[in-house]
Formats: structure tokens, sequence, C-alpha cells
């Protein structure tokens, strides 16, 4: 059997700043048979500049009078309702998630909410400073790679590998790049991270998802690899499944008509709870990677298959040849494959048409 699929439901901001809606958030998700449900964590005077400009998709969604930093400080989550998800995510036996997006909410969510894993997003890959406190917190790490190349994603491992490996020495490009290179910098790699293939963009546009760099991503770096998906739908999220994904992360919402920078490119509870249905169907379709008769196919051998029978009658001492040698279901006699062995031969008894040839 394939190993279990993780999907993550990404409820991120969806919950528009409100308690009530992010705790029905993760009720949904439960619905839905997700195995985790995943928010954001941030302190908007941490996250972004008060001049900053929303980006395209979040001006399209929100009001354009306020800035990106007006935008997010409503989306603000503080510890207690952080808290209470918590609470509510380990009453009903999922596992919650959060992304943070600064030091300090990186340390809340492991000190004191103490998750179980970290989530970074696409835009700290080139956080060094939030990549290493991530790290040295010891919890195992997702990281989203979309906006990036190969060269980006190794220099944001080595900064992972220096602080998993706990170096004595002053954090550095050089000294993040040997740790990397290390035996010991790729086992600790392997032991806790996972790589998310992902297109920033929301929604993002199909002839720009690219599945096949999941391969690229798991040949060069050699580490699970799962896929952040951003598209509207959930055929892309199914296709990675296929494709080896030990990860699914999809943003989902109560309403997509609601007011907000992510509600139009995410599932709604419905189109969630089928698209984790068809995932499961996949990795049980998946199976192991060797070729051999399936349980279920053992029985049909002997009326798919063929073996070698008596053309016509044939008396005994006759020549087998091409006109009195024949091939027809079942199987379970003599191998079709052993044909032009036979010709030539002489029977050895009589054969009335239809009967297996016998050694």
């Amino acid at each position: 059997m394939a190993s279990r699929i993780c999907v993550i439901a990404e409820a991120g901001v969806n919950h528009n700043g409100s308690l009530e809606r992010a705790l029905l958030l993760v009720d949904a998700a439960v619905q839905a048979g997700a195995d985790a449900v995943k928010f954001q964590t941030f302190r908007a005077d941490a996250l972004v500049s008060r001049g900053a400009p929303k980006a395209a998709y979040q001006a399209e969604r929100t009001s354009a009078s306020e800035s990106q930093h007006e935008m997010i400080r409503k989306l603000e989550l503080d510890e207690e309702a952080h808290a209470a998800l918590m609470r509510r995510c380990e009453a009903s036996g999922i596992e919650f998630l959060s992304t943070p997006f600064d030091i300090d909410s990186l340390a809340m969510l492991v000190r004191r909410i103490r998750l179980a894993r970290i989530k970074l997003s696409s835009g700290d890959l080139t956080n060094a400073p939030l990549l290493l406190a991530a790290a040295q917190a010891g919890k195992p790490v997702i990281l989203s790679t979309g906006m990036s190349t190969l060269e980006e994603i190794e220099a944001a491992l080595g900064v992972l590998a220096f602080g998993y490996a706990g170096q004595d020495g002053a954090p550095s490009l050089q000294a993040f790049a040997k740790v990397f290179g290390s035996a010991s910098g790729k086992a600790a790699l392997l032991e806790k991270v996972t790589l998310l293939h992902c297109t920033t963009e929301y929604p993002a546009p199909l002839n720009e998802v690219n599945l096949r760099a999941m391969a690229t991503l798991r040949d060069v770096f050699g580490l699970p690899i799962g896929y952040s998906d951003h598209t509207q739908g959930i055929v892309v999220s199914m296709a990675a499944a296929a494709l080896g994904a030990v990860i699914i992360e999809k943003h989902f919402t109560l309403d997509r008509n609601l007011p907000g920078p992510d509600h139009r490119a995410s599932l709604e509870p419905g189109e969630l709870t089928q698209m984790v249905s068809a995932i499961r169907e996949i990795e049980a379709a998946l199976g192991a990677p060797f070729k051999q008769p399936a349980a279920a196919e053992l029985k049909n051998i002997p009326a798919a298959r063929k073996s070698l029978v008596a053309g016509r009658n044939i008396v005994s001492g006759e020549r087998f040849t091409a006109e009195n040698l024949a091939v027809k279901r079942p199987g379970g006699g003599l191998s079709p494959m052993r044909y032009w062995e036979w010709l030539g031969k002489i029977a050895d008894r009589d054969y009335r048409q239809d009967d297996e040839i016998r050694p």
C-alpha cells in the first residue's frame, strides 16, 4: 500500500479575523476528512511595512483604500484565539498547523501552543533568520517553494541544516552551504523537512503549475515532496497525489463570496470533502511499486489466458502443424509461449478438437 497522503486544509486567513469563523473552519476541515487544518500567525507590525502595496490578487478582493498593513492587521488572531483553535483541533482529532510570518509568532506557536511541526510559506523561503529560528526550535518543517529557483531552495535548506545541526559558528552563507553538503546536514534535512512545490498566484493558472517540477525537487534534493495548490478546483491536487505528493495543501473557505484576499482561490466545504475523498481513492490505487498479479486478478487467469489446444481432431502419430495446433481459452494448460516448440512434434495420443495439448 502507498503511504497515507497528508491532506492539509488551509484555512489561512479565511476567518477574516473572527475566532468564531475560524472554529467553524476547523469543524469543516474535520467534516471533510482532512488530516490537518492550517492557519496563519503574524503580527502586522512585524510582517509588513506601513507603505507596502497589496498584491494584485489582494487588491481585487479587498478595499482599494486600505494598505496591505491595514488589511493584514484585520486578519490577526491573538494567542488566546490560537489556544482555542488548538483545543478545538485536539478535541476533534485533527492536527492544528499554522504558518508563522515572524520570529515572535514562531516562538508563540512552538513554546506556548506547542505545535508538532511548522509550515513556512514561499514568501519566507529567503527569510534566513526565520528559517534558522524554525530549525533551532527542533520541529519538523514543511517548506513551500513558490517563486523560487533550485539555487534559492538549496540556500534555504542550508539554513535549516545549519539550525538543525546546532552549529556553534556564526551563521553565514558559507557556513550554511558547508552544512548542507555534509552527511549530517543531509540526514537532518531528510528527517525533518518536506518540500512543497507551489505556484504563488491566486488563483494559479494551469499552464504555470508545472507539476513535473515535483519530480525535479525529489531528484535534486532527495526529500519528501508535496504540493501546495492555489489553482481553482480539485483536479490539480488529484494529479499531484497521483504523481507521488506526500502532502497536499489546499485553501478552503466557508463561502467563496466572502470579502478577503484568499476566498476566491479556495474550495468550499463540499468541494474539500470531494477532494479528500478523491485523494483517498488515488492513494489506494497507487498501491505498491512492484509488478505482480494482484490478488483480485488470480481468479481470472484461467478465464482470460489461453493454452495450446487441438485446432481439429488429431490422431496419434500425426505431426503438430500450424493447421492443427491452436491457441484458445482457458488458461492453465501448456503456455502458448511454447507454440513453436510443439510444431513438428508427433502426437502420442488422439485429440478431439479443443482438447488441451498434454506433454
